[in-house]
Order: structure tokens, then C-alpha cells, then sequence
């Protein structure tokens, strides 16, 4: 029975049938920062990487309307725009860059398989997975109107934009409490809006908060809706949602930020590698490597704390290099 033939972004068909197994040296999962320089360097390493761009092609900066904060260009660029860069450049070294996502793997017995789309199976000798991580949210249909318009689930990112603007950040743990400090130094006036009635970020980043004047926290809030023509404008939150005291509050904000936390998308590999109790994937400090001999986590799926395009192209590089090292070690 011969299956549906996958095309390479060259429009090409891959001749498959079932119960085949392609055989690549070096796999690669994921098209973000980490991916594709991890793409680059391999191909360079003459380590013929074969990479799946997964459901976002570009990871999470294609969502991202203006990059000013990456090494290289003066002028910045757009998030869509700088992962085109980045895959031309890992295709012009010889990179064979697949549409398609990786849903199952199998790395036991010595073997490294992974499914891809569901029927097509992959055993390589080494696989990076540079899946990244998924910024959560609230769920609000306003969330998704105004995406790149105002609404950010990185302060890093994005938070230049908002100088001496009314900003607000959604959360009440140390990341939101991160957040909101690095855009009090930017921005007018930050609020931070918080559900409960106490803050769940710990105590020194507490202290942090509770001593920057331009941070007002808005207790027992809850966002349901922001408004504005042409980006965010205003936010309508609800105060003590569910009660007798219940209140409808509009605040005038430009920048609506999201810090509830990220899900780092490591499901598929978490019976076979190592990760932490949030699911990103633990490595060899120091290195890119894995509990799994010739598994490498590059890029957000193995950093709850930076999360910048620029570290997880360093990583991305990083696992390259050990990929390529772990191949001339079997050799010996």
C-alpha cells in the first residue's frame, strides 16, 4: 500500500511505503531560531541534516511583527521575515527541509525512531528536537485579534516598544513579577493583574514588585476583553469574578502582556528523556545532551529562563557541534 508522498519545500515528492524507514544521519525537529541554526551548522558538518519544520513553520517569532533585540540588524526585521533568513541559509549548506510534524518517537533498544504526520517513520543516527515551548493564554477571543497589535507573552521581546507607555501584565508568579519589573523600567506605568489576593511569586521577587513605584497591582482581577482601533487600547477586566462583589473595570493600556507560564511541547519524547516537573527537556550542563546517547534538546524545550531567539540559536549550535562530536566518537 503506498502512503500519501510527503514534499520537501522544494515541491518535491518523497517516494514512501508502508513499513519503510528512511534512515538520515542527523534529524532535526523543529524551525525556529534553534532548528535552523542547528540545521546550519550540521550541514556545514557534512552531517546531511534532514529537518521538520513542525505545525509552526518558524517557531514563535513568526508571531512576532518587529525583532530589534537580535545581533545584526541595525535596522530590525520582522519575525517571518528573519526565519526565511534562517532557512535559506541552512538550505544553501544542503539542509533538506521538510514540512511536517513529528508525532510519535521510539528511542528504545538503541534505536532512535521518530513518526512523522503519523505514518512515516524516521531512524537516525542522531536526533536534536528544538520543539520549543508554548506561551499559554487566557483564551480570550481579544487575545488572538490583536496578536503582534499590542498583545506580547514576552516582556523581553516586545517591551521596547511600549516606552513611557500604560502597560499590563497578566500573572501573579515570578515570571509575571520578572516581567513586570524589566517593563517598570521602560514603561510609565505597569499593572499587574493578578487573580488572587496574594501574589504566588517568591518572596524576594515579591519585595521586588512591592518596591517599584510605577507597579500597581490590581488584586482579585480578571482579564476578559481589551479593546482599541488599531491595536490594544484598553483592557476590561473583572474584579472578584463570580461574587457578589463582582465589578466591571476598564484600564487604558497599550501593551497587554501574558505571564502565565509556557508549555514546553516535549509530550511525544517524555518517555524516553529526562525532563523537569513543567516537561522541558534536562540536559548535561554545559552541553546539549540528553539522558537518550545521541538525543540533543536545543532552544525553549530546554530553557525555562531566557527564552530570547539569540540563546536558542546558541543552543541550537551547541547541539550541532555535539551531534557531530557523538558521531565521530562512535566511529572509534
Amino acid at each position: 500500500m503506498e502512503l500519501f508522498k510527503p514534499m520537501d519545500l522544494t515541491g518535491e515528492s518523497v517516494n514512501m511505503t508502508e513499513g519503510d524507514t528512511e534512515k538520515v544521519k542527523c534529524l532535526i525537529i523543529g524551525s525556529g531560531p534553534a532548528g535552523y541554526t542547528a540545521a546550519i551548522y550540521a550541514a556545514r558538518a557534512n552531517l546531511s541534516p534532514v529537518l521538520y519544520t513542525g505545525l509552526q513553520m518558524g517557531g514563535q517569532l513568526t508571531t512576532t511583527t518587529e525583532v530589534e533585540n537580535y545581533p545584526g540588524y541595525p535596522d530590525g526585521i520582522t519575525g517571518p521575515e528573519m526565519m526565511e533568513h534562517f532557512k535559506k541559509q541552512a538550505e544553501r549548506f544542503g539542509t533538506d527541509v521538510r514540512i511536517g510534524m513529528a508525532t510519535a518517537a521510539d528511542f528504545s533498544a538503541g534505536n532512535l525512531i521518530v513518526t512523522i504526520d503519523g505514518n512515516r517513520k524516521i531512524n537516525a543516527d542522531t536526533v536534536i528536537i528544538a520543539t520549543g515551548a508554548t506561551a499559554r493564554y487566557l483564551g480570550i477571543e481579544a487575545e488572538t485579534k490583536y496578536a503582534g497589535m499590542g498583545v506580547s507573552a514576552c516582556a523581553t521581546c516586545d517591551g521596547f516598544f511600549y516606552r513611557n507607555k500604560d502597560v499590563a501584565v497578566v500573572g501573579g508568579g515570578d515570571t509575571a513579577a520578572e516581567e513586570a519589573t524589566y517593563l517598570a523600567g521602560l514603561c510609565n506605568k505597569v499593572y499587574m493583574i493578578v487573580r488572587r489576593n496574594v501574589l504566588r511569586a517568591s518572596k524576594a521577587m515579591q519585595e521586588r514588585v512591592m518596591n517599584t513605584p510605577n507597579i500597581e497591582i490590581l488584586w482579585e482581577h480578571q482579564a476578559i476583553d481589551l479593546f482599541g482601533e488599531n491595536g490594544v487600547e484598553g483592557a476590561v477586566l473583572v474584579k472578584k469574578k463570580g461574587t457578589p462583589g463582582e465589578e466591571i473595570v476598564k484600564i487604558n493600556i497599550h501593551g497587554f502582556f501574558l505571564a502565565i507560564g509556557h508549555t514546553p511541547n516535549s509530550d511525544i519524547f517524555r518517555e524516553f528523556v529526562e525532563t523537569d516537573e513543567a516537561g522541558y527537556i534536562k540536559t548535561v550542563p554545559g552541553s546539549t545532551r540528553t539522558n537518550v546517547p545521541g538525543v540533543f534538546a536545543a532552544g525553549d524545550i530546554q530553557d525555562p529562563h531566557y527564552r530570547q531567539a539569540v540563546t536558542a540559536a546558541g543552543s541550537g549550535c551547541m547541539a550541532a557541534l555535539d551531534a557531530e562530536r557523538y558521531l565521530q566518537e562512535r566511529k572509534k
